[in-house]
């Protein structure tokens, strides 16, 4: 069974009139006969028999019409319904934070301050793809090729963090060579940037001596302020959390950063408002950008 016939069938079994039928549905009246009779043939029963000159349903032609009303009535609702449901996502960001998640809370609810209709869905989910913008870290990030994405990305320095009044009180910079004896206070090795910093001490010639790995950044920074263990720090995207407790110290060698890579999926091309928050985002790192040099921190 087609649509179509079931459109045209259900047509004439509310008329019960061909020439009246054609007329509603536009088509001529072979064209609706020749339907119904292949759709007859189709089922192997007569739905329609005649009566003077009109048709009258059949037994089997008032069971179809029973059966198909509510599915005719639900396909007529769908072009609305899709309608309604486009607008609704129209109104809905979603956004996949693997990085960098405190900075871009910020920003998402300054950004949802000036564009009350919208909501976030928030997620922070190393598989999936089901986003608009994700925001992720690397190490270097590359730039695929032939994608049809849109990228940001936002190189920063990692610093180590020491704590104050220690040891390292007069120094202005340290090599991760220094320290290699020194316990570690690190963020899950399920994170890209614990990954990025064993590679830094890699190149240093040691494994770190890591006695604690926990999801919390408030966590890392007060066990290094009360004096557990050294630990890497990007500078900038947790800037936010320092309260003098720690102090920063740049890393002379080897070099160590992590780029933050803010990625626009292609089939969000079109939905300007995830197209506006990734242009915002963009420009809030820019401005951290302009005041890394300012601060001669590069």
């Amino acid at each position: 069974m087609e649509i179509l016939q079931l459109k045209y069938f259900y047509a004439l079994a509310q008329t019960q009139h061909v020439t009246k039928t054609a007329e509603q549905l536009h088509i001529a009246q072979p064209a609706l006969t020749q339907t119904i009779h292949r759709l007859e043939k189709e089922l192997g029963v007569k739905l329609f028999e005649s009566k003077g000159r009109n048709i009258v349903l059949t037994e089997y032609g008032r069971y179809l019409e029973k059966r198909i009303e509510p599915v005719l009535k639900a396909l007529n609702d769908i072009p609305n319904e899709l309608q309604i449901l486009a607008g609704e996502r129209k109104k809905l960001l979603k956004i996949n934070v693997k990085a960098a998640s405190g900075l871009v809370t910020d920003t998402i609810i300054r950004f949802q301050k000036e564009h009350s209709e919208l909501r976030f869905q928030i997620t922070q989910n190393a598989e999936t793809e089901d986003a608009d913008i994700t925001i992720f870290t690397q190490e270097s990030f590359k730039m695929p090729q032939n994608s049809k994405d849109k990228f940001y990305i936002f190189s920063e320095r990692i610093f180590l963090a020491v704590p104050k009044n220690s040891e390292y009180e007069a120094y202005d910079s340290i090599t991760l060579s220094e320290v290699s004896d020194k316990k570690f206070i690190s963020l899950t090795g399920a994170k890209n940037l614990r990954a990025i910093c064993d590679n830094c001490c890699m190149h240093a010639g040691f494994k770190p001596d890591v006695i604690f790995e926990g999801d919390s950044t408030s966590a890392v920074e007060n066990l290094i302020a009360a004096g557990l263990g050294v630990g890497f720090w990007p500078h900038y995207t947790w800037e936010r959390y320092l309260e003098g407790a720690m102090k920063l110290l740049p890393i002379s060698e080897p070099e160590c950063h992590r780029d933050i890579v803010i990625r626009l999926h292609s089939n969000s091309l079109e939905h300007e408002e995830a197209v506006e928050y990734f242009k915002y985002l963009s420009a809030f790192f820019d401005k951290l950008k302009e005041e890394r040099h300012k601060r001669g921190l590069l």
